[in-house]
């Protein structure tokens, strides 16, 4: 069996054997350079394919298609096995596999108040739904939480979630080694002494591939998959004792996945989030694989760098064009200076990844949206009031299914309404936004209210734009509604829940003063809420009722607070001067002195290929 070698500089340069310390184990988390970190990213098998199968009751063993108009979006690996992939078109499919079960995904159409499987849907009547994708993803991210509490987990997509599980990780090596909870008392590094050697018998749960170490002369790691040959061996680390504790957590959460909602995950476990993703991908389908830090450059080198994200598109163009190479191995030679003079200095992570090295963290994000968003590409255009309303109508009801399920798990409500629309010809987006008041029972029709609205303001009438020479014919071919600013207000949170119940007169935070009416003990009558406006002094007052609970209350002094802060808002702007310069208007400061006008620099660095020219 070979032995495990490599260059003394090229150790240091990839880190794949950092010191780990007893800090790196007592310290909780200790973020990003903890030399204990261990990431994992969990895959949903071809998700939206078992979505439906689950949805059916079809056998999971028969070939599966999932579509959106002429396309296909998920195939399920016994139809791949025929060949079909997701370019492939329907019609071919068919002749590749005849007993294909196709199922074209929900959609909303004109009238309906929810999505449905309509058998002929059409791109000009109906609208794609997504949605019984998106609540099913939220229902796997619930599970990872419930299931691993001190983990970090951060939803990537609707099919794939980052999992940190460097926190259960060291409660677990302290749990097992408990010799690890104390630093020798004769060591004058105390808590920065290094670690003792670990145990070299590493067991690693089934059904868990350990990527091998290659040489250069056995392929690729894939090519090693179905393998039985022995291949490179390194010394085991207690990060590769840490891997295998996450190994078995995220094969326990992805047997509960299993049980309890009757889906199949791939997954990768390494030392950050891209070598997780890279490794999530090595086997599928129901497998997980570990990256061991000692495996990672003879998996990386052999890798076409443009496969990399973000290095795909113009950035790895330019790379293969300027050095002449296609693998990641062909860029190691590069220097970080060279790559740096001719990307500049962001270009460093360039020069990491290629290493394996990422320090991005696995953040946790907002239960609720701060914004939805409903669109779409209109196959017939708008071109008077009387198309609109069709659409506003559809893209209304989604939204209103979208922000009722959330309302579900807490009261939330969006600050904002906006309309969006995109004229043929033209490449800008033409928006119009207001204050969207709360309600207590939301429907379709109160934002279809609210939008038309914004129609009207951002678009005028059809006899005003007949009426105006000026005004191009209309040709929407893009109209989309959003709600912006959606927050959920947390029960119990300071402000109008702390009075509730109470005769109190006055009540106040650091930045407003709210006046909340001793309670009535007449049956029926209704409440109100005073705020008082620290700008202009004013009192404003909303009305309660009653049985108001107190989420509701909140809602509606925060939708009272939201509007009057907009109508200052209005005030500054309507304050600044303007001024022509050369036939154009300009803003000037409320001083009255114009500023400098800035010049447009032409990007010479990294970031000037993410961008749109």
């Amino acid at each position: 069996m070979a032995a495990f070698n490599m260059k003394e500089d090229d150790k240091d340069e990839w880190n794949l054997n950092p010191v780990i310390t007893y800090r790196h184990v007592l310290s909780q988390g200790s973020g990003v350079h903890n030399p204990l970190r261990m990431i994992g990213l969990c895959d949903m098998d071809a998700f939206y394919a078992q979505c439906e199968q689950k949805r059916l009751g079809i056998d999971p063993t028969l070939p599966l298609v999932v579509l959106q108009w002429d396309l296909l979006i998920a195939v399920n690996y016994p139809a791949r096995k025929f060949g079909i992939k997701r370019m492939t078109k329907l019609p071919e499919a068919r002749k590749m596999c005849p007993d294909l079960v196709v199922i074209h995904v929900a959609t909303y159409k004109d009238g309906e108040m929810e999505a449905k499987y309509h058998p002929d849907p059409n791109n000009k009547t109906h609208k794609v739904s997504l949605d019984l994708y998106r609540r099913e993803s939220i229902k796997i991210v619930n599970l990872f939480k419930s299931t691993l509490p001190t983990a970090e987990i951060e939803k990537a997509s609707v099919d794939e979630s980052f999992i940190d599980f460097t926190v259960p990780v060291q409660n677990t090596l302290l749990e097992r080694y408990p010799d690890l909870a104390s630093f020798p008392t004769d060591s004058p590094l105390e808590m920065d002494t290094p670690l003792p050697p670990p145990p070299q018998d590493v067991t690693w749960p089934l059904e868990t591939m350990v990527i091998p170490i290659l040489s250069d002369d056995e392929g690729t790691p894939e090519d090693a998959i179905n393998t039985t040959t022995p291949h490179q061996e390194s010394p085991t680390t207690w990060h590769d004792i840490g891997l295998s504790i996450a190994a078995e957590l995220l094969a326990k959460v992805r047997s509960e996945i299993l049980q309890t909602l009757g889906y199949t995950t791939s997954a990768g476990i390494a030392r950050n989030k891209f070598l997780a993703k890279l490794a999530a991908s090595y086997k599928k389908p129901a497998s997980q694989s570990v990256l061991r830090n000692s495996a990672i450059p003879s998996y990386l080198r052999p890798m076409p760098f443009q496969k990399i994200r973000f290095l795909g598109g113009k950035l790895g163009a330019v790379i293969a064009e300027e050095y002449d190479v296609q693998t990641v191995g062909e860029l190691l030679s590069i220097s970080l200076s060279e790559i740096q003079r001719k990307f500049g200095s962001e270009a460093l992570w360039v020069y990491q990844v290629f290493r394996g090295i990422d320090i991005s963290e696995v953040k946790e994000k907002p239960p609720v949206n701060k914004s939805m968003l409903a669109s779409k590409n209109l196959p017939k255009p708008i071109r008077g009031d009387g198309d609109v309303l069709q659409w506003v109508q559809v893209l209304c009801s989604e939204l209103a299914v979208r922000l009722l399920e959330a309302r579900e798990t807490g009261t939330v409500w969006p600050k904002t309404i906006a309309l969006h629309t995109r004229q043929a010809g033209d490449g800008a987006t033409r928006s119009k936004q207001s204050h969207f008041p709360f309600v207590r029972n939301l429907t379709r029709e109160v934002i279809v209210t609210a939008v038309m609205k914004l129609w009207k303001e951002l678009h005028g009438t059809d006899a005003e734009r007949a009426a105006n020479p000026n005004v191009p014919n209309m040709k929407i071919i893009n109209i989309a509604v959003s709600f912006n600013g959606v927050e959920a207000l947390e029960q119990g949170q300071r402000g109008i829940e702390g009075f509730l119940g109470r005769e109190r007169t006055h009540a106040s935070t650091s930045t407003d003063h709210v006046t909340i009416p001793a309670v009535k003990e007449e049956p029926n009558e209704a409440e109100k809420m005073d705020y008082l406006c620290r700008t202009c002094k004013k009192t404003l007052t909303v009305p309660v009722e009653r049985d108001d609970p107190e989420e509701i209350r909140s809602a509606k002094l925060e939708s009272l607070k939201a509007e009057h802060e907009d109508y200052h808002f209005a005030q500054r702007l309507s304050r600044q001067d303007v001024v022509v310069l050369g036939g154009a208007k300009r803003r000037t400061s409320p001083g009255g002195q114009a500023a400098p006008k800035k010049k447009k620099r032409k990007e010479e660095n990294i970031t000037s290929y993410f961008q749109k020219k």
